[in-house]
């Protein structure tokens, strides 16, 4: 029973059983209690008569109900699928049929977005609604439909099923470079591991509240649930409109742990900060792309006495490295080093580690890394291989590593440092170029909010560079402006050809840039 994910919940209902485990608006729901919630799902799930590691798909806004059914699914024996409330009813198609989920929990509002696909998900059997009224007709839809009382009243005394470690826990599906996405399959043992050791490099306690922002559906998002439950501390539960919504909810719950994406960054160090949070928020991180350091620089302006923590990870491995907040002055472009109970190597095109300085492809082996992807051999294979034979002394090793697709170094002392995505990075001219490294100097200008650089598709240069950003400058010569400030910084080969000034830029379902989205739209730019 420890050693599994949902054992985190029920030994802090054991030691601490009064502490407040949720936040969500005006409830506080106790370890005890959310304990208790969980059981009852579980009895729920039980009645079903459902294989063991059968898939439950959790599409909610954050709330006490939604951690209910993730932990009641494991206690169960199933495994969860949270998908992500602002995905579109054929994105949400894709996952409820690829991985055959039996049971949806979620609301009336959301049902409606899935009217004309329910017919189309011939694994589901059960739809549970977590705000359920007699306006509900069961005949108005292919699938039985229960409320969320009735669902977990069904048959209360649970009984656990046979669970170990290696079994399913989780699937969390991320986008590709190509193609629908793709579902991540993670054990009890990944997310566990997982859990405790972002819990020990965070130094978390029983005393830490952590403002939960990101959506469930992001790995990293959830860890903020199983990092919470490791200490015993509390999660306050936000799902935000507005960038000004978090530094409220900051200010009002006396957060003292806040985990963010770089665009989440970018648009709150605008903002006005109330003198009161800096005093409260003992850390914050970063994972999901590189800090800008003109932002890095405003959030240690404005939370002098906080730790900063820059992260990197993947779903395929949940975490992998992260820099201890007494390295950040020092090295503040660095993504660190490997997290406790994490291998990670940066190997070249011949299967070589690299020297310092050499680039390479980082590779991540441990008990993090993901069991491939679900139904997807092919895909699996070209993600998920073992370590060259010059990295494992000679003995036969059938464990798998992940290699992450992302180009980064190392300086002497072992520091890692992102280079890009090896399929983001610009060729032009002959040269190969960061995009990061251009975006990082567009934000360093007052006239840009945002920027999205790639390299698209060129008759005489191979690829050529243009920019997206946005802007709050009413300029009418602002693109001149920006090259002009941009000739001054960097050399003529990095230089974008095109400038494009948009309202706001695209996001995925994860908060992050949809650079895919924006390749699409500019990738013939150049071909007339």
């Amino acid at each position: 029973m420890n050693f599994l994910l949902h054992s985190l919940l029920f030994n802090q209902a054991k030691i601490r059983p009064d502490s407040i485990a949720i936040e969500y608006k005006q409830e506080k729901i106790s370890y005890q209690q959310l304990g208790r919630f969980a059981s009852d799902f579980a009895g729920g799930y039980s009645s079903m008569d459902l294989p063991k590691g059968s898939r439950v798909g959790i599409f909610l806004a954050k709330q006490v109900e939604t951690v209910s059914a993730f932990f009641g699914t494991l206690l169960a024996g199933g495994s969860i699928v949270p998908v992500n409330p602002v995905l579109k009813a054929n994105q949400i198609e894709h996952i409820l049929c690829d991985c055959d989920v039996s049971i949806l929990v979620t609301s009336r509002s959301r049902l409606m977005q899935l009217e004309d696909i329910l017919g189309n998900c011939r694994a589901l059997k059960k739809i549970v609604l977590v705000d359920f009224d007699d306006s509900i007709k069961q005949d108005q839809y292919p699938i039985p439909v229960s409320s969320w009382s009735e669902f977990c009243q069904q048959y209360h005394a649970a009984s656990t099923p046979a669970i170990i470690e290696s079994d399913l826990a989780a699937i969390f599906y991320t986008s590709g470079s190509t193609g629908k996405p793709k579902g991540v399959v993670l054990t009890h043992h990944n997310m566990r591991v997982g859990a405790e050791s972002v819990a020990q490099y965070q130094n978390n306690t029983d005393q830490d509240r952590i403002l939960a922002v990101l959506p469930f559906s992001f790995d990293y998002g959830f860890s903020q649930i199983t990092t919470a439950m490791v200490s015993g501390a509390t999660v306050i539960l936000l799902d935000y409109l507005l960038p000004k919504d978090v530094i409220k909810a900051l200010d009002r719950s006396k957060a003292t742990g806040l985990a963010g994406v770089p665009p989440l960054w970018m648009q709150i160090t605008k903002l006005e900060w109330p003198d009161g949070i800096k005093n409260h928020l003992r850390y914050i991180t970063n994972s999901g792309g590189a800090m800008p350091q003109s932002t890095l620089s405003i959030l240690q302006s404005k939370l002098p006495g906080t730790d900063i923590y820059l992260m990197y990870g993947l779903t395929e491995a949940f975490r992998s490295t992260y820099l201890p907040p007494d390295q950040v002055n020092s090295r503040p472009t660095s993504m660190g080093k490997a997290i406790p109970n994490a291998e990670i190597f940066v190997i070249n095109a011949n299967g070589e580690e690299c020297k310092p300085g050499e680039e390479g492809e980082l590779v991540h082996r441990g008990p993090l890394v993901a069991q491939g992807y679900w139904n997807d051999p092919a895909k699996t294979s070209e993600r998920y291989k073992p370590l060259p034979a010059s990295l494992t002394d000679g003995r036969t090793v059938t464990e798998l590593a992940v290699w992450s697709g992302d180009s980064v170094k190392k300086d002497e002392e072992g520091y890692l440092y992102f280079v890009s995505r090896t399929d983001e990075m610009i060729k032009t001219s002959g040269y190969r170029v960061s995009p990061t490294e251009i975006e990082e100097s567009l934000l360093l200008l007052d006239c840009v909010s945002e920027a999205v650089a790639m390299g698209v598709p060129h008759s005489d240069l191979g690829q050529a560079i243009i920019v997206v950003t946005t802007s709050n400058s009413k300029s009418e010569d602002l693109v001149k402006d920006i090259t002009s400030s941009l000739r001054k910084q960097l050399p003529v080969y990095m230089l974008p050809q095109k400038i494009f000034i948009r309202d706001e830029l695209p996001r995925n379902a994860n908060g992050k840039f949809d650079r895919k989205q924006l390749y699409i739209e500019f990738e013939n730019t150049f071909s007339n």
